[in-house]
């Protein structure tokens, strides 16, 4: 089958739309359930090329949850200490410490529930029944791996009333050389990006500190390859084999900083002792706590530990995470790794980042102010690499 008619394109409005060939070969890919939309497509094949290179540049199984063309998470599958299950809600999965794949996507679904909230899923590997399992009970719209097992595939079939999408894709598919793409009836032609992000690319150390341990570099090409296929600008922060904060679409590297920033923060503070033993009300579900972790760690549109507010949500009322609390347990990780996927301009992405725990540092260079950006790592004790490749994706 070399062409897939789709419902419609990016709107319901953009008919005909369609998936195809143009050599005429058949697709790399097929439907094993569901019917996967124009978006949906997108977020699968891209979220494919970043597992598939994370896999092969770590060796280790890789997940990602992707919504809207950007990677919210992408990690690989290191096990989960019991706290990062509580937060990650998977700490009543049975068998996870034996999939390295789930560990994977728990982290990656785990990393930011609400931006995940109907992503599309993408796995390295072939799809085990514990993967399965946390896929079920997740609010997503598909996932993406290059096999299933039949227990896997029986599961996904069961959920969202047998209408999950669920593709497989041949992982030996190599596409063309050169792509293109039609913007406002005039097309565009390029060179795919095919260049390769692994541990060669962090060898130009331009900071006093040129301490890199195995451990950061690891994270390192985790948000390298992140940022990869993320809308730029984009800034990723990592650590444990996990993007922990991804920032995307902004004009401003500062902007990209700041809210990948801000949703490292709140995923540390997920795993603060009071964030993990909120009172929840049996009768609420993930979705809803996901969105009361939310406000409780960042103050949002409600104070969900006022009175009139917390009892919509809390068998008894909490007492709030404070500010001198917050930045207590942040001060606590100082091993966070960052990337970026063009130079940083000015320094101040260097304090913010340090803001976040960062002490490992991953951009092109290239700015006319690198060696204010280098001096303001040398304060901090930051060890920063300039890789001399520029990840912008569009």
């Amino acid at each position: 089958m070399n062409e897939l008619e789709l419902k419609y394109g990016c709107n319901p409005n953009q008919k005909p739309a369609r998936i195809f060939m143009k050599d005429g070969s058949d697709l790399p890919i097929t439907v094993l359930n569901g019917k996967p939309g124009y978006i949906n497509f997108m977020d699968a094949f891209n979220s494919w090329q970043l597992v598939k290179e994370l896999k092969e540049a770590l060796g280790m199984p890789a997940a990602a949850s992707f919504k809207h063309v950007s990677p919210t998470s992408a990690a690989v599958g290191l096990p989960l200490s019991d706290d990062l299950k509580r937060a990650c809600f998977v700490d009543d999965v049975a068998g996870l410490d034996e999939s390295p794949l789930a560990c994977a996507y728990a982290r990656a679904r785990g990393t930011d529930r609400l931006c995940s909230f109907g992503d599309w899923a993408a796995l390295s590997d072939v799809c085990d029944e514990t993967t399965a399992r946390l896929l079920q009970r997740e609010v997503s719209d598909g996932v993406i791996a290059p096999g299933y097992t039949p227990e896997a595939l029986e599961i996904l079939k069961t959920k969202r009333k047998g209408n999950y999408n669920v593709v497989q894709i041949d992982p030996d598919y190599v596409p063309a050389e050169q792509e293109t793409k039609d913007v406002f009836g005039i097309t565009f032609q390029q060179g795919r990006n095919n260049f390769k992000i692994g541990a060669h690319l962090l060898e130009n150390v331009v900071t006093v500190n040129k301490n890199l341990p195995e451990s950061a570099k690891r994270d390192m090409i985790v948000a390298l390859i992140t940022l990869k296929y993320t809308q730029s600008n984009s800034v990723c922060y990592a650590v444990d084999g996990q993007a922990i904060g991804v920032g995307a679409g902004q004009q401003s590297r500062i902007h990209c900083t700041r809210l990948a920033g801000t949703k490292a923060d709140t995923w540390f503070l997920r795993q603060h002792p009071k964030t993990l033993n909120l009172p929840f009300l049996p009768t609420l579900g993930r979705p809803e706590r996901d969105n009361v972790i939310d406000s409780y760690i960042n103050g949002n549109e409600e104070d969900v530990c006022a009175d009139g507010y917390w009892q919509k949500y809390f068998t008894t009322q909490p007492e709030p995470l404070t500010v001198r609390e917050r930045r207590a347990f942040l001060d606590t990780f100082n091993n966070v790794a960052l990337g970026s996927d063009a130079f940083f301009p000015f320094p101040d992405n260097i304090e913010r980042a340090r803001m976040s725990g960062v002490r490992y540092v991953a951009e092109p260079g290239g700015s006319i102010r690198d060696d204010l950006v280098i001096a303001k790592c040398d304060d901090y004790d930051m060890a920063m690499a300039f890789t001399g490749m520029r990840l912008f994706h569009h």
